[in-house]
């Protein structure tokens, strides 16, 4: 790891920790040439392919899921702990199930149920971009299918 202050590739690591339940480890590391102190994070990689609903795959991006996830929470009592406990439980349930190719509908899915018992509002803010809605009639179906259950 290249020390980003003085560009030196020699790094010693000075400190390791274990986050995130296990799936990313903290690295605090110092330049050898110059003493300049930085932190790394080494991350689990999911090498799994997205199948899209026209067909499509693109490999699976967290940051992508967790921008939509954000975006439909956005100023509701939704803390990000709770969101990022989520997503880790979901890439979790992924590796466990040995697949190498996942349809969007598994994840826009699970998306939808935890959303639907954290907040009602983020649920329908989300289902609306996920289930592509045309019109205000798909949306107040959605709002009595709520209120039913």
């Amino acid at each position: 790891m290249k020390c980003p202050k003085c560009k030196e590739p020699e790094t010693r690591v000075i400190d390791s920790r274990s986050i995130e339940d296990g799936f990313t480890i903290r690295r605090r590391r110092e330049c050898i040439k110059c003493g300049y102190r930085f932190t790394t994070y080494e991350k689990l990689e999911l090498d799994i392919m997205i199948i899209k609903k026209d067909g499509r795959r693109e490999p699976y991006q967290r940051e992508k899921l967790l921008l939509g996830i954000r975006k439909a929470c956005h100023k509701r009592p939704i803390d990000e702990e709770t969101i990022r406990k989520f997503v880790e439980d979901l890439e979790l349930d992924l590796i466990q199930r040995g697949e190498k190719e996942v349809p969007a509908s598994y994840i826009g899915e699970r998306v939808m149920e935890a959303l639907k018992s954290w907040d009602q509002v983020a649920y329908i803010r989300f289902a609306s971009v996920y289930r592509d809605f045309k019109d205000v009639n798909e949306f107040l179906d959605s709002i009595k299918e709520l209120k039913h259950e």
